[in-house]
């Protein structure tokens, strides 16, 4: 027996409640996304093709169906419980797919027909470590078309302490004037999930699942080193074009 759609609905809420805490602006960020994609799909010479990257439980996927409904969206993530809540809440926003982004053979799991227009990703790609970043950075290089972009939306501290630790404050400062922290939080969220007897069998597998390719999540990149690391892949530019505090949206021009 499936998820039911009032199930998945709750947890989704829940889910878009308590990542209000970590993400600094988290829905003028998506929709920033969604402007450059939209821009860039604009020169495009058929259905606008797009990748989402960790795409979670579907909240990036949804919202660019929405603003590009033509477009054909491919949403991969590794954990099975969040891939499940995407295929039922927001079953007509993308083509979910099962993959390990970094891992041998990820890309080829995308069944791609065509080059992609637009990579997007937000709060995912920091759990590969720089080896895996890089090569991570060359493979969506090689499947964009030229003129093709790259979207990442994250936390992406400057390489200078005082400068991160300041830019982290002004963050928090600012979700503590939304109440973002009223809100649960992700382990909180884990915990309330692992409770419910309909999530049994995904959340037992989401315990099983490991990512080979990353790292601690505390241990984040700074942006000029994900700058330095797209340039080395391939990308013509790249560069923050959206800022509060760390949090970041960094374009890459193919």
């Amino acid at each position: 027996m499936g998820l039911s759609l009032a199930t998945a609905e709750r947890w989704v809420r829940r889910w878009e409640r308590q990542q209000e805490r970590y993400a600094v602006d988290r829905e003028e960020r998506f929709t920033v996304i969604a402007d450059l994609v939209e821009h860039s799909a604009a020169s495009a010479a058929h259905r606008p093709l797009i990748v989402d990257l960790g795409c979670g439980p579907g909240s990036l996927a949804a919202r660019l169906a929405r603003r590009l409904p033509d477009a054909d969206i491919v949403a991969v993530d590794r954990d099975p419980l969040l891939l499940e809540l995407a295929r039922t809440h927001h079953a007509d926003a993308a083509r979910y797919v099962d993959t390990v982004i970094g891992a041998p053979g990820w890309t080829e799991a995308l069944t791609l027909d065509r080059p992609l227009d637009a990579a997007v990703s937000t709060t995912a790609l920091h759990y590969l470590n720089p080896d895996a970043l890089r090569r991570t950075y060359g493979q969506l290089a090689s499947l964009l078309r030229p003129g093709g972009i790259l979207v990442n939306g994250d936390h992406l501290p400057p390489d200078d302490t005082e400068l991160a630790e300041i830019a982290g404050h002004i963050g928090r400062r600012r979700a503590e004037r939304r109440r973002a922290f009223a809100h649960e939080d992700w382990s909180s969220w884990w915990a309330a999930i692992a409770e419910d007897p309909e999530m049994t069998d995904l959340f037992a597998e989401h315990r099983t699942r490991r990512s080979p390719t990353g790292t601690d999540n505390a241990a984040r990149l700074s942006l000029p080193t994900h700058l330095r690391l797209l340039r080395e892949a391939g990308f013509r530019h790249a560069g923050a074009v959206w800022q509060y505090g760390d949090s970041c949206v960094v374009v890459a021009i193919r």
